[in-house]
């Protein structure tokens, strides 16, 4: 009898922002086991649930192995089919199938006669905080070079970008400040708008050890989380009170005093003014919530939470609580005015921690799939449309083709029924996926790609920790940048690149101010620890250590109130006028066994028992 051949690979888990390091047991090309080894630096030794079990979705069924075609796109363009009509192959009744070589042919031909029929802003890309940075590079690459097109967005603009404009404009960085062990080394923790161990329970495994044996964590939300129940500070909020909660601290820091005034005086610009400002302001003023009726006590918890803030070193945690909101640059940047008036930044256990939702959210936004950035952060000779405008430019007639690589829009995106009647308008979809998600569905081509697990590749977790994955499993799909890269040279242009680490390099050298020392064979020879960008020489663990990303290095304070609205003035209405109040508020939020629309997850079974349907 043959004992069957087993072997471990590392690799890094392809679900949340936090990037947690991974070993893969592998028989006969399938993965029959995950865990965490306990030197891992960034696990610990644990994995949550999705990392753990939630590996089955590489070998399901309905993978999409082929590239696929629909019969009707081919009949309303006829020159594309007879072209291709030799390599074409009955798959079903709504689709052909055909080998990648034909597939991207017939994407070329359209796109080009898209291009030259409409223009070159007829062309949009969305999609890439799901995939590699490589791939996430290439894609942005292909829109702007290949297409000439300004309109490339990702999901992480709505989730991450708030952080980082409203980072970048006080700290000239949109990104974590510590690593997560420095948590370990913090006298006071501030989680305000997550769900940490719903949504980043390895980050939370920390939070919990820490608080437990110092009783040092505040959390404020408009729910009670699970966290919250080890909190010495459970300060539940009214909806939309964020940025009213944040400044209402910084009043109690300025009014008594707390304040770091060698930090402020050395490291910043803008705190006169912004004192005077933030002084005068009724709504800072904590004794507002007095007349906030059911939330009066917050009244002391504040500034108490306020004052443990400032004379201890301190950390804050956030997450899409604070980011999926009206204000969430703005209470970003309440944060970081925090942290600079405190000095509770730029050194080993206190600092920001902006906590990302996808596992490589940071490295798309670094690699530039934003419409306002190119890579490194610089600035484009052409600013693109978001996401929405360019749904209302589809239901317009502007946008007709749209590249989509692994963001479900139709599934994800609030108000479906307006995205649906805007791919009615459009001419033409191109879709890079895995499964055939209902955006998959919509596309005239779809190409079945790589996983995570499947290929090698970058990827930047929310501490800005590069870990270069491995493939656990061989496959014979191409990743998405290898699709792009064909598609580009029958487009006439001159990517030319034939391994991701090609890729990898162009990266190195177009975003040199986070990447330059970054190569192959050093991220490989730390694939446990992974390293922290930006990468020169070392890389650099603690951002800000003596001067901030600005220009000129000072920290910039800039004040904006709070505007009255929401569940608050429907409060003080209601006191005024004596009316009850009706209805009810909804807040997103992440279930511990899913993740985002569960295309992956929901294929393990371990997983989706133990959540099988959603609930309001």
């Amino acid at each position: 009898m043959t004992t069957k051949e087993q072997k471990e690979i590392e690799s890094v888990c392809t679900y949340c922002g936090v990037g947690c390091d991974i070993t893969a047991v592998v028989e006969d090309n399938k993965i029959v086991k995950i865990y965490a080894q306990n030197d891992g630096e960034v696990s610990q030794g644990k994995l949550c649930i999705k990392g753990k079990y939630g590996y089955d979705f590489v070998d399901a069924p309905d993978r999409i192995r082929e590239p696929r075609i629909k019969r009707s796109f081919l009949d309303k363009n006829p020159e594309i089919r007879d072209v291709v009509s030799d390599s074409l192959i009955d798959f079903d009744s709504e689709y052909m199938t055909c080998d990648l070589d034909t597939a991207t042919t017939v994407i070329a031909m359209k796109l080009k006669e898209v291009k030259t029929k409409y223009g070159r802003h007829s062309f949009c890309a969305i999609g890439g905080a799901r995939t590699s940075c490589e791939s996430a590079y290439t894609f942005q690459k292909f829109c702007r070079e290949t297409m000439d097109s300004p309109h490339v967005d990702n999901c992480a603009r709505v989730c991450h970008s708030p952080s980082l404009s409203g980072m970048k404009a006080t700290i000239g960085e949109g990104a974590a400040t510590n690593p997560y062990n420095d948590i370990y080394e913090t006298d006071f923790m501030l989680v305000i708008g997550s769900n940490t161990m719903e949504a980043h329970p390895i980050i939370a495994n920390r939070i919990v050890d820490v608080a437990k044996t110092h009783n040092n964590l505040a959390v404020i939300d408009v729910r009670e989380t699970k966290l919250a129940k080890l909190a010495k500070y459970n300060c539940i909020i009214p909806y939309e009170a964020n940025l009213l909660i944040l400044n209402m601290m910084a009043y109690v820091i300025m009014d008594e005093e707390l304040y770091h005034k060698s930090f402020i005086a050395n490291r910043t610009r803008g705190f006169a003014e912004f004192k005077e400002r933030i002084l005068a302001d009724p709504y800072a003023n904590p004794e507002f919530l007095k007349d906030i009726e059911g939330y009066e006590y917050l009244a002391k918890m504040v500034p108490n939470i306020a004052r443990e803030y400032a004379i201890k070193k301190s950390m804050i945690f956030w997450g899409l609580g604070i980011t999926e909101h009206l204000d969430g640059s703005y209470a970003v940047m309440a944060i970081t005015h925090l942290a600079m008036m405190t000095g509770n930044i730029g050194k080993t256990g206190a600092g920001l921690m902006p906590l990302r939702g996808q596992n490589n959210v940071q490295g798309a936004c670094d690699m530039g799939c934003l419409p306002y950035y190119l890579p490194d952060y610089q600035e484009p000779k052409e600013i693109g449309l978001m996401t929405p405008q360019l749904v209302d430019a589809m239901l317009d007639g502007k946008i007709k083709a749209l590249l989509n690589m692994g963001e479900d829009i139709l599934h994800i995106h609030s108000n479906v029924n307006k995205i649906e009647k805007a791919f009615d308008e459009l001419e033409f979809v191109v879709c890079q996926e895995l499964f055939m998600t209902d955006i998959a569905k919509r596309a005239d081509v779809v190409i079945g790609v790589k996983s995570a697990y499947e290929k090698t590749g970058v990827y930047v977790n929310a501490m800005r920790r590069l870990h270069l994955s491995q493939p656990l499993v061989h496959s014979d799909l191409p990743d998405d940048w290898e699709v792009l890269t064909q598609i580009d040279g029958k487009l006439g242009g001159n990517f030319n690149f034939t391994t991701s680490e090609d890729v990898w390099n162009e990266v190195r050298e177009v975003a040199p101010r986070r990447f330059s020392g970054a190569d192959y064979y050093r991220l490989e020879r730390h694939r446990k620890r992974g390293m922290q960008w930006p990468i020169y020489h070392e890389d650099t663990p603690i951002l800000h250590l003596l001067d901030f990303r600005t220009d000129d290095g000072l920290g910039n304070f800039i004040y904006h109130q709070y505007q009255l609205r929401g569940m608050i003035e429907e409060i003080l209405q209601k006191q005024f006028y004596n009316n009850s109040l009706d209805g009810y508020y909804l807040t997103t939020g992440r279930t511990l066994a899913h993740y985002n629309n569960a295309a992956q997850t929901k294929r393990s079974s371990k997983l989706h028992t133990k959540y099988d349907e959603d609930i309001l």
